[in-house]
């Protein structure tokens, strides 16, 4: 689970960084005047604000995710206390083993 979460955070980070990119090359193109220029800078400029508005939906996605698992564990930790501490004591005493060993 937080592989998943890291992948997607990497991946939120990544799309910003081109986003970011992509705005800098319009800047640096802006005395371009040339038609296909012009028509160039006008579609990536749409698909820029395109991509802010899906990455601004799947960070509050991804947000209202976290916080319902969190509140899902919360409750099943409250239901089975004495559960949930016989594993993280049976987890702890593994990895405990596990780094004893070497």
């Amino acid at each position: 689970m937080a592989e998943t979460a890291e992948i997607k955070n990497k991946l939120v980070a990544d799309f910003k960084e081109v986003i970011a990119d992509a705005e800098a090359l319009l800047r640096v193109t802006a005395d371009d005047l040339s038609e296909r220029a012009k028509e160039a800078r006008a579609k990536l400029n749409d698909k820029l604000e395109e991509a802010k508005v899906q990455l601004k939906d799947a960070d509050s996605i991804l947000r209202e995710k976290a916080v319902a698992g969190a509140k899902e564990t919360d409750r099943v930790i409250r239901e089975h206390p004495y559960e949930a501490l016989g594993v993280a004591f049976g987890v702890g005493l593994l990895i405990g083993i596990l780094v004893n060993r070497r």
